[in-house]
């Protein structure tokens, strides 16, 4: 196991030294170990380099703010190595790490598999929810559900010690990591930029993975011109673990003849014109007459950030003229909200005591799931509200606290 500092990976090499490079990379919630069925073949040909997410394995607890972050820590790590082509196979989180280098480091990458991957993974709402849970609760809730998750009834009835293996894994993981990775997948999107992917890639899913299912693989395959699909029967989300022997196959066929030249100096080629999305793609921003970007779109994406897509919608929905809406997204939002003075932590504080004294409790309802997205705890909740008592008066504070342990109750409670 390597030394780790804060701006490379946990690493773990197999293999001849001689031999060109494959890096594979993790799931959420998993290990380097989820690989470990799939390493003495593909040794034989390769030097192998595993990575752990940060706060997974015993790695260091350094979050990263988004997959092109962690990309970027991968990077670093095989630059310390010395490794400057490679070959890459990531299943799902890892997957959105060999897109993320597809799309910005294409001349590091000679041939990529993507195991159940997709180019957006969910809703932003899902994966700030689940990290939501997972402050309040810790990641019990996500180790006790991994198996129904990751594999079959039928592989899990069979196979009990892998089954608890696997909830080990989640269960040793460190949360604030593990919700930082969620935030980091809320907003990875390339759908919109897959069509700039020139690596030949192997698109590999489980025939009933019902996270990111053959549907996800399928657009995959339509966006990445040099691309195939191969369907795993009898696997769900962690292919490698539950079809070890048809996964090893299909990525020694895939890589065979696509070995990085390692000799010589590293030539970079200019990269495909235009930005590459990093998040959620909106569109930009209309200059004012002033000269100043119109704020309505940089306001429109931090209320979804903070309120969640579905209660935008339904907002914007119930104002057919858009005038109010347009109002509140572009000043309160767009002006106030994206100010630097202030974190998303304390404008929640303010903005929840304004909302006691005033007495609105159906926006307080909506800002109180806001506070649980911009990271306050249940406890600390209850504490606004207590102080908020003494200034806003005993009955507002009272009609709060019911309104607050409500939606508490509703937004940390696991899925049963």
């Amino acid at each position: 196991m390597s030394e780790t500092p804060t701006n490379t990976l946990q690493y773990r090499l197999d293999g001849r030294e001689d031999a060109p490079v494959l890096v594979l990379g993790p799931s959420l919630g998993t290990t380097w170990h989820m690989w470990d069925r799939q390493i003495p073949e593909l040794t034989r040909d390769w030097r192998v380099v595993r990575f752990d997410l940060p706060g997974h394995g015993g790695a260091p607890a350094e979050p990263f703010t988004s997959v092109a972050e962690l990309g970027d820590r991968l990077l670093a790590t095989l630059d310390a190595i010395g490794v400057q082509r490679f070959g890459y196979a990531g299943c799902s989180l890892g997957g959105a790490v060999g897109l993320d280098l597809a799309l910005r480091a294409p001349h590091r990458v000679a041939s990529l598999a993507l195991v159940a991957a997709s180019p957006r993974f969910g809703t932003a709402d899902e994966f700030r929810q689940r990290g939501v849970i997972v402050r309040a609760n810790g990641l019990e809730p996500m180790a006790r559900t991994a198996p129904e998750q990751w594999f079959t009834s039928l592989f899990a009835g069979a196979q009990p010690a892998i089954v608890d293996w696997a909830v080990q894994m989640v269960r040793t993981t460190d949360p604030a990591c593990y919700i930082a990775a969620c935030e980091a997948l809320a907003v990875f999107d390339v759908r919109e930029a897959l069509d700039r992917i020139g690596i030949p890639a192997l698109v590999l899913v489980g025939s009933e993975d019902q996270v990111t299912g053959p549907a996800e693989a399928r657009t995959l395959v339509a966006g990445i011109a040099d691309a195939r699909l191969a369907v795993v029967p009898g696997a769900s989300h962690l292919a490698p673990v539950e079809q070890p022997a048809a996964v090893t196959d299909l990525l020694i066929e895939h890589f065979a003849g696509t070995a990085p030249d390692t000799s010589g100096p590293l030539t970079v080629p200019p990269l495909p014109a235009g930005p590459v999305p990093a998040a959620e793609p909106a569109p930009a921003a209309e200059p004012t007459e002033a000269g100043r970007p119109d704020p309505y779109e940089k306001g429109l994406g931090l209320r979804r950030e903070v309120l969640g897509d579905a209660h935008v919608d339904q907002a914007l929905a119930g104002d057919p003229g858009g005038a109010f809406q347009d109002l509140v997204t572009r000043y309160a939002w767009g002006e106030v909200w994206s100010r630097d003075g202030l974190d998303r932590r304390t404008r929640s504080v303010v903005t929840l005591t304004a909302l006691i004294a005033g007495g609105h409790r159906e926006a307080l309802a909506d800002h109180t799931r806001a506070a649980l997205r911009n990271g306050l705890s249940a406890e600390e909740l209850r504490e606004i509200v207590l102080h908020a008592g003494v200034y806003c008066g005993f009955p507002a504070a009272e009609t709060a606290l019911r309104v607050v342990a409500r939606v508490v109750e509703e937004e940390t409670t696991p899925p049963a």
